[in-house]
């Protein structure tokens, strides 16, 4: 890798809406802050990609030498049916109907959320807050908010005035939503509302006598509005200036345009510095989500059970069909583009063992081509330009594809590694195999007793084989592929490797 690579990385920021040099704070320290999950159901395919996006900002970063602190939340109280701020709470609503706790809700699904992130090799972040956990941050907040003249108490419950703020700052900076468009195309409300105007968003809700979730507060008994846990839970673990919020692109409005709101209105600053968001996964051109019904959950995918899906999707298969994608662009869901990514994923596999598995052996009969050293430079600089450009993880991706052919070359005698010379060769192997675990989080998926059951039929194979006896070594080769392998026959013996077909 050239040395500067590191000070080339750009982002491309929401709120500037270009491209940025990346430029934290106070270096080496990054300050990431993403939007969680809120726990009331099954993730589905839609929250995979958020959190594989920002695993993989998370992965690079730390893999660039900074030391990252990644705050990701649950949501578990304020989040309203529909994100309004009028009816049912979305977990005390799946607690009355399951007639259980708000907090049995939240664990069950918090746990179950965990299982899933596991299986797609996402890591966990530095701090996970839940927002009931942080009450009294947020009632502080809506305290100095109200000070600020930017709040106010309407029947115990109290609202963020959005026409002030915006007379005095821009409420719309990150949306590009303009506040007379959103006032012309709302109703008058008659007195049917608390709040002054109807583009006001709630800070805190005072409970309904059948509202379940409920504290106290100075204004009354009640809960905090979705929109302000973000912002108190990312001051009090990242300060109220940071680097990166993160989030899915349906987050900008209203939930991070509040944010920004909330921030200014309370600490004077724009919360983050960077605002990136990941590109939605639809299903024919529509956005997934639970308010839709057309979601898939993750546990569906791995396990082929849904209407829409042809056979189950392993998790690297999923995670490998995020990030074929930039995270900008838009990703539909399909069961060819599944079994595409499957096949993709099952070559980067292929190519993990050989890498891990080949050992430079030098030959003093053959020189060293400095072409071919300096290509397999200029390879791998292509995929930390694919990364440092906005983490295109497809320029990356195709940038080892190529280092693949090398790698493949190599072991099939093609290219002698005595010709890349030692330094080439071990930065092939080493950038390969970095690349692939560390940044972009891909693992083998191999069952237990696998391997042993593996090489066992493999020698039963072997063993057809030189007595001829082509009617088994046929049938093994169908069991092999019922299995998700293939045999090779190669100068050095059997050889296995995962079906690519």
């Amino acid at each position: 890798m050239q040395p500067d690579l590191r000070k080339q990385l750009k982002v491309y920021n929401t709120l500037s809406r270009k491209k940025e040099l990346f430029e934290p704070l106070n270096p080496p320290f990054v300050g990431m802050y993403v939007c969680g999950p809120t726990v009331y159901g099954d993730a589905h395919l839609g929250h995979a990609r958020p959190a594989i996006t920002f695993d993989v900002i998370f992965r690079y970063l730390k893999h660039q030498d900074f030391k990252v602190r990644y705050v990701r939340n649950i949501t578990d109280v304020g989040h309203l049916v529909g994100d309004a701020d009028e009816g049912e709470d979305k977990i005390a609503k799946k607690a009355k109907l399951e007639q259980i706790e708000p907090m049995e809700v939240v664990q069950f699904y918090t746990d179950r959320y965990h299982n899933d992130m596991n299986a797609l090799n996402v890591l966990p972040p530095s701090i996970e807050p839940r927002a009931t956990g942080h009450i009294v941050e947020q009632i502080e907040m809506i305290e100095k908010i109200i000070e600020a003249g930017y709040g106010y108490e309407s029947n115990g419950s109290v609202y963020f005035d959005v026409v002030k703020y915006n007379n005095d700052k821009e409420y719309g900076i990150l949306s590009g939503r303009n506040i007379e468009e959103m006032l012309e195309g709302t109703r008058d409300l008659d007195g049917m509302s608390d709040k002054k105007n109807q583009v006001d968003f709630a800070l805190w809700k005072k409970a309904e006598p059948e509202h379940i979730m409920r504290w106290n507060s100075p204004w009354s008994v009640g809960f905090p509005g979705w929109h302000l846990e973000c912002s108190a839970m990312s001051a009090k673990y990242l300060g109220e200036h940071f680097d990166i919020h993160g989030g899915g692109m349906d987050l900008k409005f209203p939930h991070h345009e509040a944010e920004i709101a909330q921030s200014h209105a309370c600490n004077h600053v724009t919360p983050a510095k960077y605002w990136m968001h990941n590109n939605l996964i639809t299903i024919n051109g529509q956005k997934m989500g639970k308010s839709l019904g057309n979601f898939i959950t993750l546990e569906e995918l791995f396990e082929g059970k849904h209407e829409l899906l042809e056979e189950a999707y392993s998790p690297m298969t999923i995670r490998f069909f995020v990030l074929q994608a930039q995270y900008r662009s838009t990703l539909d869901f399909s069961n060819d583009a599944l079994k595409a990514a499957r096949k993709g994923y099952r070559k980067v596999m292929n190519g993990l063992r050989l890498a891990k598995s080949m050992k430079f052996v030098a030959d003093d009969s053959i020189e060293v081509n400095e072409k071919q050293a300096k290509n397999i430079e200029s390879i791998i600089n292509s995929i930390y330009r694919g990364m440092n450009d906005d983490f295109n993880t497809a320029v990356a991706m195709a940038g080892i594809f190529n280092l693949l052919k090398k790698i493949n070359a190599v072991h099939a005698g093609n290219i002698p590694a005595a010709q890349l010379g030692e330094k080439a060769f071990n930065d092939m192997i080493n950038a390969y195999i970095t690349f692939i675990e560390d940044v972009l989080g891909l693992k083998e998926e191999v069952p237990n007793h696998f391997i042993p059951a593996l090489e066992y039929i493999l020698k039963d194979y072997a063993s057809a084989k030189e007595v001829r006896d082509y009617d088994k070594v046929d049938a093994i080769r169908a069991q092999l592929k019922d299995m998700g392998v293939v045999a090779k026959d190669t100068k050095n013996g059997v050889e296995w490797a995962y079906d690519e077909a």
